[in-house]
């Protein structure tokens, strides 16, 4: 949310998610509880379906928020495209935790590296494949991040992306 709030001018976000899935529900408090330590307002509305993006979007564009946090979802990898054409033409910022989404015109993702979480889960298996009982591994947490940002999508939202920014990003779409 500290990225959002350096890319996105403005205090109102809106927040994408689906309320029936179990991990994008805690994350919704997560996300809740850093927009107010921010002293930003947050909007949140539910998108179970790719047809009820239309709806969120256009939900959000009205309630005047100034940019959208999509949270993880399989829906948001399946539907990046039209995630990408609703936020822009509704002329709202978006952040992902994919950064596939970036790829198809988000605004900008922050989350674990996808290739190390694999490796991660490699290690696991032969791990387990050798004799140990899953139970007794260890469980691991991400530790390595990725930030992506789009300049294309800055540009075409009038958004200025500090360079301080850019040269921190992991990956910059020009």
């Amino acid at each position: 949310m500290e990225l959002f709030a350096e890319l996105v001018p403005g205090k109102r976000v809106g927040v994408v998610h689906n309320p029936n899935n179990p991990s994008v529900t805690l994350g919704l408090r997560e996300t809740e509880d850093a927009v107010r330590k921010l002293n930003m307002q947050v909007e949140v509305v539910d998108s179970q379906t790719s047809d009820e993006l239309d709806r969120a979007f256009a939900q959000l564009s009205a309630g005047s928020v100034d940019g959208v946090v999509v949270l993880p979802d399989p829906t948001v990898l399946e539907q990046s495209r039209r995630i990408a054409e609703l936020a822009q033409s509704a002329r709202l910022p978006t952040a992902f935790q994919r950064r596939e989404n970036v790829d198809a015109g988000g605004l900008f993702s922050y989350g674990a590296d996808q290739n190390y979480q694999f490796r991660q889960a490699a290690f696991y298996v032969d791990r387990i494949l050798k004799g140990e009982k899953p139970a007794e591994l260890p469980v691991m947490q991400p530790t390595k991040f990725v930030l992506v940002i789009n300049l294309k999508t800055a540009k075409r939202l009038g958004l200025t992306v500090p360079l301080i920014m850019q040269m921190t990003a992991d990956e910059v779409i020009e």
